[in-house]
């Protein structure tokens, strides 16, 4: 996962996402760098339009909610609506 938000970062910084800086990232992040994982994102993030993959995560996200709000839950909680907000505030804040 950090491979995923190293490339949201340097996306969003309009730097190339490529395995160089892509490794500086985790590196400088205290993460071990894994080189087969950096290879396997850069190439699959080739063809990938970062912005417009960014654009559709939350109508997926949204999309699937309604389906796990429907799933019978094991144990019940109920959660400060505020601290849920403020969550999903930060989460969005993440993809610009």
């Amino acid at each position: 996962m950090e491979y995923v938000y190293a490339a949201l970062l340097l996306h969003k910084l309009d730097k190339e996402v490529n395995e160089a800086n892509l490794s500086s990232v985790v590196k400088a992040s205290g993460a071990e760098v894994n080189e087969a994982q950096v290879k396997s994102l850069v190439a699959a993030l080739a063809d990938v339009n970062i912005d417009e993959a960014v654009k559709a995560a939350p109508v997926a996200a949204a999309a699937a909610a309604p389906a796990a709000a429907d799933a019978p839950a094991k144990e019940e909680k109920k959660e400060d609506p505020k601290k849920e907000e403020a969550a999903m505030e930060g989460l969005s804040s993440l993809f610009g």
